[in-house]
């Protein structure tokens, strides 16, 4: 078992892995920017150190300075939570050249999902169904024109190496797809320093469904069943749930079996997750796999009392899973909301100074926080300051819980989306369970 574990990335992930660091009495140390200084995660840690200035290549993707930090503070592993440097090969190369264990898969398992094209064709190999399209980069805007006109408007028109649904739009004629190519391509070398694009059919009112997989260094897998990540602006998830109200036991086996024999095809040690489109007919298709913990890995740990995070600890330190797959039973029903520090009209950051914050209370209530009473939000990161989580013995009083939740949650001085994430929760849809990938433009 490791000694000392640095946890390379800030807010709420951070906050998290050192809880479970402490649980399991291991010491936890922090690095943080100077835009962090006072942020709580580096309180809460045993130890915090400076990584420099506030913008990203500064600090939270200075690989040779969090190097340096580990080496310095004697830690044996590094936890990457999600983002930044958490799907990063080289970094895990790096961590291994200075026998620094990488709490996740492999540097060769993090390149080949990483790239989309590449996971598809990985994923096809091992047996997954795709959706419709092409498993190798687009030459130009003439071949994209071609692939679409092959595979039948509308498509989804995607940057490899995306993420975040930067580089990726909706198509739905020749014309739009002239105009989208060229900005999304310009924009994936921006942000991922990779303009390689590829296409796929559009899936018509879609489910966004996930299954959870955990997976050990002896060869065992088992999947923890699945969220509902359907709630979605401008692609990124805004509520999850877990279980999917869609899915029949049969598919939901269906999917986990699928992820399962997926992961133990290409080796994949760790947690992970598989993301799938899930068409009206239940029929599902292989979107993207995500090589590290989700931001919304709470709502499966409440429905399986398994704590993730603990788990990645466990199998990156050789362990093997302690449990089967008959062993993971599901109970209760949780549902995530993402606070963000944003416009809940335009979604535009609302950076600022926190000057009262006031958090709900209750039975099933639970909080992944970023912030406290008097933090100042940055510009520099992404505007997410808090996760809420309420867990009820069904569906519908998870729902009725997170209601009363949001009604209650109080935050002054900055802007949030909670007026947003009150009226989806409340919105009839949503209650009856009609969740496609369309509702906020449809509902909001």
């Amino acid at each position: 078992m490791f000694n000392k574990i640095l946890i390379a990335n800030r807010g709420e992930i951070a906050a998290r892995v050192i809880r479970t660091c402490k649980k399991m009495g291991i010491t936890a140390v922090a690095v943080y920017s100077e835009a962090d200084k006072q942020a709580p995660f580096t309180s809460m840690a045993d130890e915090a150190y400076l990584l420099g200035g506030p913008r990203v290549q500064e600090s939270y993707l200075n690989v040779e300075k969090i190097i340096e930090i580990a080496k310095k503070a004697g830690c044996d592993a590094i936890h990457p939570g999600y983002g930044f440097l958490s799907e990063n090969g080289d970094f895990a190369d790096r961590c291994a050249s200075e026998e620094i264990t990488f709490i996740g898969p492999a540097s060769s398992v993090i390149r080949k999902m990483g790239n989309k094209v590449e996971a598809r064709k990985t994923m096809e190999a091992a047996g997954l169904p795709l959706v419709p399209g092409l498993s190798r980069p687009l030459v130009d805007v003439n071949e994209a024109i071609l692939e679409a006109e092959r595979i039948g408007y509308p498509v989804m028109l995607k940057a490899a190496s995306g993420g975040g649904g930067i580089g990726m739009q909706a198509v739905y004629s020749t014309e739009e797809l002239i105009k989208a190519y060229e900005g999304n391509q310009k924009r994936a070398q921006m942000f991922f320093g990779n303009g390689d694009m590829f296409i796929e059919k559009l899936i018509d009112k879609p489910r966004h469904i996930e299954i959870q997989v955990l997976a050990d260094q002896a060869g065992n897998a088992v999947y923890l069943w699945e969220r509902e990540c359907s709630i979605q602006r401008r692609h990124q998830k805004v509520i999850e749930e877990a279980p999917s109200s869609f899915l029949d036991e049969e598919t939901r086996n269906k999917m986990g079996e699928a992820a399962v024999k997926a992961v133990k095809e290409i080796g994949y040690t760790n947690a992970g997750t598989l993301e799938f489109l899930v068409d009206q007919d239940k029929n599902f298709f292989f979107l993207e796999m995500n090589t590290r913990l989700q931001v919304e890995h709470p709502v499966t740990e409440e429905i399986t009392g398994l704590d993730l995070v603990e788990q990645q600890i466990l199998i990156a330190s050789g362990d093997s899973l302690s449990f089967t797959q008959e062993d993971v039973k599901r109970a209760g029903h949780a549902i995530e909301a993402r606070i963000y520090a944003e416009d809940p009209i335009t979604f535009y950051p609302s950076p600022g100074t926190i000057t009262a914050l006031r958090l709900p209370k209750g039975e099933g209530v639970r909080h992944e926080l970023a912030v406290n009473g008097s933090s100042t939000v940055s510009p520099f990161y992404d505007p997410m300051i808090a996760k809420l989580v309420v867990t009820g013995a069904s569906r519908k009083e998870a729902i009725n819980r997170m209601r009363a939740a949001l009604a209650a949650y109080k935050v002054e001085g900055i802007k949030t989306n909670i007026p947003m994430l009150y009226d989806i929760i409340s919105c009839k849809a949503f209650q009856q369970g009609d969740t496609t990938t369309d509702f906020v433009k449809l509902h909001y």
